[in-house]
């Protein structure tokens, strides 16, 4: 039996008036994930956000997704970076406006590259995190405890995840977060939770 790793993604955009547009651009992530040999099993509903941080443009378009890979993580980041630039990602301003913005959340329970380096990036102060980005991977994504963006559309899909350096749960970690934070996370109407049968 084929052993697959587990994979979490947030997407993300606000390039496109339309808010079905840019839905439209997230499902077909999860199109071109599957075209890739990385196989989405959850989808969550669609959310809209505030942009971050306030000022830089229109609400965002936030969901997450679950999903199995026989592929290590760095191939994984590879096809993420890949989908962007197909897409038409141009990384121009850091936290800018842009039409799609794949994170790679966790894979499986990997701390990468170290438990050092990881713990540099979460105590990054706020305005370096604006300017300056990683070069390598770093995972568990460093900012997923803080962003209620990532935190809600997961806990519809897997409210179950524990933080590999935390030892939290997804549901723990949305439940730390200001009420105000969570709050202004909206459930786009009619969107729904869209579960896929696992690969064999």
């Amino acid at each position: 039996m084929k052993k697959y790793n587990q994979v979490i993604f947030s997407i993300g955009g606000n390039q496109e008036a339309d808010v079905s547009k840019n839905i439209e651009l997230q499902v077909r992530v999860a199109s071109l994930f599957r075209e890739r040999d990385v196989f989405p099993l959850s989808i969550s509903k669609f959310y809209l956000t505030p942009a971050f941080p306030a000022g830089i443009g229109a609400d965002f378009v936030n969901c997450a997704i679950r999903a199995n890979t026989l592929l290590s993580a760095h191939q994984v980041l590879q096809i993420c970076h890949q989908i962007e630039a197909e897409m038409g990602r141009k990384r121009i301003v850091r936290w800018g406006e842009r039409v799609i913005d794949i994170d790679l959340i966790s894979f499986n329970e990997q701390v990468n590259p170290d438990t050092e380096t990881y713990q540099e990036w979460v105590n990054l102060p706020l305005e370096q995190q604006k300017t300056k980005a990683p070069e390598q991977l770093i995972l568990p994504h460093p900012r997923v405890q803080d962003r209620a963006f990532v935190l809600v559309p997961l806990c519809d899909i897997s409210e179950d995840w524990v933080h590999p350096v935390l030892k939290l749960t997804a549901r723990q970690l949305r439940d730390s977060l200001p009420d105000t934070e969570v709050d202004s996370v909206q459930a786009i109407d009619g969107t729904r939770v869209v579960n896929y049968p696992e690969p064999v």
